[in-house]
């Protein structure tokens, strides 16, 4: 039996990695290549799932806890793609607020599941601005300055980084030569051992050379970092987490596009009067014939709407949202966010909405040495 290649990639909330997903799944295809995705997250109605869906690859969810917590049901996804769905190559994205996976995850797949699944070195996604960003807290952090993410948040951040094989630079185009060639620097003094890539997934960038690094056989999972698991489970649970099904009927003429941003910039403008940073919030619109995409990966950061909606009056919309703030604050913004928005021209009904803190990581394995 051939075993299914199997590529991991982690990073932090905002960082790119559903679009990186998508990438990856076309330029397979155009060589040849079956692609299984796998999605992940704390609780079910996730716009990535609905985006990687797009590709025309199979797509499972993984839905209720990061993958090393959900291990069984991972190892049931990827099993599924692979033997029913005859996949060659799968690629999967955990939870952004998750860590440890190499002794969690990759280990336990490379022992227990070796000889279905071929696991490929471990990419960590860090977007350009992140870096920039979670760098001045960190150092603002270490002068006992106030910082707008509490040090647990970094912790995980940082531990991300730690246990990569492979970390990549991603959204490069955004930034100067000088800029990103500062950044990469600095990243490299950080982590002298790791290989770096910089690459734009949004762009298609850097993305063969990718895939190429990670399909010449180095070590996967090379790493096993110590992670203190009182400062991990603090670290998740300082960002509340909230996932919300909407349905809506314009009442006449309606641009969407115009709508999701208004949202964008409703929800964004509510979560600044309260001082409450924003990870990622991100929506995903459907009309028939279409679809809208829309994000927002900060407090400061420019918001994106893009896709096409045909000006159908029947909308599906699904929002998502992780920000440093109560569940309960969050839901409340995301709610009167939504009927200020709509006001007097959409009909807006939600349908399901789960506002929550993640629970404490408990995975199904821990190993604490590589297994070659």
């Amino acid at each position: 039996m051939v075993a299914t290649k199997v590529i991991l990639v982690g990073g932090f909330l905002g960082a790119g990695k559903t679009t990186l997903l998508a990438r990856a799944a076309a330029h397979l295809s155009r060589q040849g290549q079956r692609v299984g995705l796998v999605a992940n997250d704390q609780a079910t109605d996730l716009v990535d799932t609905e985006l990687l869906k797009e590709t025309g690859a199979q797509v499972e969810e993984v839905a209720g806890g990061c993958f090393c917590c959900r291990f069984p049901n991972m190892i049931a996804a990827m099993q599924r793609l692979a033997e029913q769905g005859h996949a060659d190559v799968l690629i999967g994205e955990p939870v952004g607020s998750c860590t440890d996976l190499s002794a969690t995850v990759l280990q336990p797949l490379k022992q227990l599941h070796g000889r279905q699944f071929d696991v490929a070195p471990f990419s960590v996604l860090v977007d350009v601005h992140q870096v920039r960003v979670l760098d001045r807290l960190r150092k603002a952090a270490a002068a006992d300055e106030p910082a707008r993410f509490p040090d647990n948040v970094l912790y995980i951040y940082e531990k991300q980084l730690e246990e990569a094989d492979l970390i990549v630079l991603n959204k490069a185009d955004l930034l100067s030569a000088e800029e990103l060639a500062t950044l990469k620097t600095s990243l490299a003094e950080r982590f002298p051992q790791t290989p770096l890539l910089s690459m734009s997934a949004a762009q298609d960038e850097g993305v063969d050379a990718w895939l190429d690094f990670i399909r010449e056989g180095r070590t996967a999972g090379g790493k096993i970092v110590a992670v203190d698991y009182d400062t991990y489970a603090a670290g998740e649970a300082a960002l509340g987490w909230m996932n919300a099904a909407v349905k809506l009927r314009a009442t006449g003429d309606i641009q969407w596009a115009d709508f999701a941003r208004r949202l964008l910039e409703a929800i964004r403008g509510q979560l600044r009067a309260q001082a409450a940073e924003i990870a990622h919030v991100k929506l995903y619109l459907t009309v028939s014939g279409g679809h809208l995409v829309g994000n927002v990966t900060s407090n400061d950061g420019p918001i994106s709407v893009r896709g096409s909606s045909d000006g159908q009056p029947d909308a599906v919309m699904l929002i998502n949202a992780r920000v440093h703030v109560q569940p309960d604050v969050l839901r409340a913004v995301v709610e009167k966010a939504l009927a200020a928005t709509a006001g007097d021209t959409v009909e807006a009904t939600i349908t399901n909405l789960r506002s929550f803190f993640p629970g404490r990581p408990q995975p199904t394995h821990r190993y604490g040495t590589v297994v070659d």
